[in-house]
């Protein structure tokens, strides 16, 4: 047994000393990767680093506050949030090279990437210890999780270091167009060794790769070929090798011969997730995101989240943690004494105030329109108004002997009032002081994103029958009015009827339904919305070149050089 698996195999309570040469009548490392409970427990050790996607100093920071659904201004009196101009550069998309986020995600994206890499190398070791269904199932859960951890590094920054093997070279960033073609080719050839998920197997394969979770990131890369700068021709370029005859995407049995082939295959992956019947809308839209949204039919792939373990920090600038925080970043600090909130709320983080604009005023995901605060007597999906106290009797006020009246509005971004800025309420607010922080399951892949990224590949000329006429997404409309005596008659009347709406129509209709899940950043970017400065308020203007972060300044230089003397990894263009 190799020293990489002993270490891996530590947590499966069995030491390195059992696995010794003699055992005594030990288990040896054959026996254990023999059963399927303990390469399971294997396995799931790779998905320890997804949880630092949702963090604000991290991918979900950058991907939210860049993008048109959020910011976080400075807020006087006390100049909170202000962090020596960081959450402004993003705002106003002025990041360099020395931000701490990209530092963040290049770490630990490519940290989760590695550990699948071992962790294949120790299921290849033990191949034969395993029949072929068992060793292809781990092995492709491995590979679709690798691929999710280098599809967000990618999404970021377009060219990284992606490697399929667990081995210690430095070679120059891959190009965006063959760090596409190998995620795509790697996702196709593994997603159907994957289970599907039904009713009877959904806990087992609950926050893992599923055949669903494959096709639903397939989707996406091949809707958004496009923004990260493929064509036909430079993806049918790329090679497995230098040696190879045909191209990887053929040798895979991948078709790419027009721009409207990525669209037509982002169509047949969502048919994958539609025809398999693994998942349905909800009737109520914020069931997704309760404290305990398990049991949503919805959701494809979520960031299991225990709102009581202990953070795991890390070492470097920034304070990143691998729990949800969103309750945190978002609500007023008064709002911890009216919904008795173990922590006291840190006041950051809101929708840009154009943004709201999108929401019809009876749509639940928006601000609705009580205008009575904490004492709404419904759900909805922002919050503002006035912060009462538990009993709902006496206005709050803060620190500042000032009425805590939450508005739409803000003041500028470096003189924003405490109160400025509607607040993210979609995920279920624990106000029975049972968790810490959010116990509400983090959620990555949606199964209303894959309805709609079907229409829009449509659209886009990819080929395929919509289904804007099926139950489930008639339901995914029609639950955003579910307040109103006839909610279809009362979305058609704000929206009006999808099957003919423009593109544009498609992108509000994605802003409303998923704000803050770590999606709109690349919708814009494939719309042509991302530095407009009319659509993404504050930006002054259009800087191309932004769509890709910049490579982490630390991590230029630290890298190696060649024989020259030359850096073998180089800056993206623009900075």
């Amino acid at each position: 047994m190799s020293a990489l698996l002993c270490a891996m195999m530590a947590p499966l309570f069995v030491s390195c000393h059992m696995l010794d040469e003699e055992n005594y009548g030990n288990p040896t490392s054959e026996d254990m990767l023999a059963k399927e409970e303990n390469v399971v427990l294997l396995v799931g050790q790779a998905y320890a680093d997804v949880k630092w996607l949702h963090d604000h100093w991290g991918y979900w920071g950058v991907a939210s506050l860049t993008a048109d659904e959020c910011i976080c201004p400075v807020r006087v009196p006390g100049e909170h949030w202000s962090d020596g101009g960081y959450w402004k550069n993003l705002n106003t998309h002025k990041w360099n090279e020395f931000g701490d986020a990209f530092k963040n995600i290049w770490n630990t994206t490519i940290q989760g990437a590695v550990l699948c890499n071992k962790l294949l190398d120790a299921l290849e070791a033990n191949k034969a210890n395993m029949s072929v269904e068992f060793y292809n199932q781990y092995t492709a859960e491995l590979k679709v999780l690798r691929s999710y951890y280098y599809y967000m590094l990618f999404d970021c920054f377009g060219r990284i270091p992606y490697l399929e093997a667990y081995i210690d070279v430095t070679e120059p960033l891959m190009e965006p167009q063959a760090v596409w073609a190998h995620l795509v080719t790697c996702l196709e050839l593994n997603a159907p060794n994957l289970p599907i998920v039904n009713d009877a197997n959904r806990a087992s394969f609950y926050g893992r790769c599923s055949q669903g979770m494959a096709y639903a990131l397939l989707a996406r890369l091949y809707l958004n070929a496009e923004s990260f700068g493929c064509t036909p021709e430079n993806v049918n370029s790329v090679k497995s090798d230098e040696k190879a005859e045909k191209s990887l995407l053929e040798e895979a049995g991948i078709n790419i011969s027009a721009p409207t082939d990525f669209y037509t295959n982002a169509v047949r992956c969502c048919d994958k997730v539609i025809d398999s019947g693994s998942y349905t809308i909800e009737s109520d839209f914020f069931s997704n995101f309760l404290i305990k949204n398990e049991n949503s039919k919805e959701n494809i792939f979520v960031i299991v989240e225990d709102g009581n373990a202990d953070f795991d920090y890390r070492d470097y600038a920034g304070s990143m943690a691998n729990k949800l925080r969103v309750t945190m970043l978002t609500l007023h600090y008064c709002h911890q004494k009216t919904w008795n909130l173990i922590e006291k709320p840190w006041n950051g983080f809101c929708a840009r105030p154009k943004f709201l604009e999108r929401y019809n005023l009876r749509d639940v995901r928006g601000p609705g329109d009580e205008g009575l605060g904490t004492k709404n007597t419904k759900r909805w999906g922002w919050f503002v108004g006035p912060i009462y106290d538990e009993k709902g009797e006496k206005l709050l006020k803060d620190e500042n002997d000032s009425l805590a009246i939450i508005r739409p509005e803000i003041e500028s971004l470096d003189e924003a009032t405490w109160n400025d800025g509607a607040r993210m309420l979609k995920y279920e607010v624990d106000k029975t002081k049972t968790y810490k922080y959010c116990e509400n399951d983090f959620v990555l892949l949606r199964y209303a994103d894959v309805l709609w990224m079907k229409e829009e590949a449509i659209m886009r000329g990819g080929t395929g029958i919509s289904g804007i006429s099926s139950t489930d997404f008639q339901k995914m409309l029609t639950r955003t009015f579910a307040y109103e005596a006839d909610p279809k008659a009362a979305y058609l009347a704000a929206y009006g009827d999808p099957s003919g709406w423009t593109l544009d129509m498609i992108l509000d209709e994605r802003g409303r339904e998923f704000a803050w899940e770590n999606i709109r950043r690349r919708d814009l970017i494939r719309f042509d919305k991302y530095s407009d400065p009319t659509y993404v308020q504050y930006v002054a203007a259009r800087e191309p070149f932004r769509k890709w972060f910049p490579i982490p300044y630390s991590v230029l230089e630290k890298g190696k050089r060649d024989e020259n003397g030359k850096p073998i990894w180089t800056q993206n263009e623009g900075y």
